[in-house]
């Protein structure tokens, strides 16, 4: 990867075209729950999403290895998808980049006001 791939995000890109591409193999009640972990885990992504990438990588091969054996979604991953993501990003509240942007901009704020 050179310098303005990683730059422009276009290693990113080619990186998420080849997880839609793994998904799209998959059973049609993994892929509904791979849409709605996408969702879930963005939030809690760095500034780039880069952060993600392996997160989803593993996503994936647990969906790829689950579904060769026969599991249901459900049985992998249980009725709570917002946990199952609160958990591969750490512990529940997890911090994401808008609250940490909040955080420091409250901060500036109060050092301009001399609190």
């Amino acid at each position: 990867m050179n310098f303005w791939d990683k730059v422009m995000g276009s290693d990113m890109t080619q990186e998420m075209k080849t997880f839609e591409l793994r998904a799209q193999k998959l059973p049609a009640d993994y892929q509904a729950a791979w849409k709605e972990i996408k969702a879930n885990l963005w939030p809690h992504s760095d500034f780039t999403g880069r952060s993600l990438m392996y997160i989803f990588d593993g996503v994936l091969g647990l969906f790829e290895e689950s579904s060769a054996e026969g599991q249901s979604v459900q049985e992998v991953l249980g009725d709570d998808i917002k946990g199952f993501c609160s958990a591969l990003v750490g512990e529940e509240g997890t911090k994401s980049f808008r609250d940490k942007w909040r955080k420091q901009l409250n901060n500036n704020i109060a050092k301009k006001l001399g609190k």
